[in-house]
């Protein structure tokens, strides 16, 4: 079992940064394969970046890649999402999530077992 708490978010202007943080509580954290996933309002939920459990591997979505950097600090227990140049279509709730059984992360969440419970994220134009 392992329990993600995600932080971070907040009210930005277009072309601003932000960094979320995702802490996890649990055993055998540096096992997981880590992924982002945000969720607008009225949209389903979409994949954002994912790692796998040293980090070395890294999957963006393509309208985040370039701006988004994905990066994990296994001796904390946490990962981290990087924004940067935000853009008004990344205002999204973000969520993080964990998998024991994934070799790598994955852009699928039903392959994740694990998920925190949000940060809000809003870009303003």
């Amino acid at each position: 079992q392992v329990q993600l708490v995600e932080s971070g978010g907040g009210l930005v202007q277009a072309g601003g940064s932000l960094r979320l943080s995702c802490a996890a509580s649990g055993r055998f954290f540096s096992s997981y394969a880590m992924g982002w996933f945000r969720q607008a309002p009225g949209k389903e939920r979409e994949f954002v970046a994912a790692c796998n459990w040293g980090g070395g591997s890294r999957s963006y979505a393509d309208p985040v890649k370039g701006r988004f950097t994905i990066s994990r600090d296994n001796a904390k227990n946490t990962v981290y999402l990087q924004m940067d140049d935000l853009e008004p279509e990344d205002t999204a709730e973000y969520y993080c999530a964990a998998d024991w059984t994934l070799a790598d992360g994955s852009n699928r969440a039903y392959d994740y077992d694990y998920w925190g419970q949000g940060t809000q994220v809003t870009v303003s134009s």
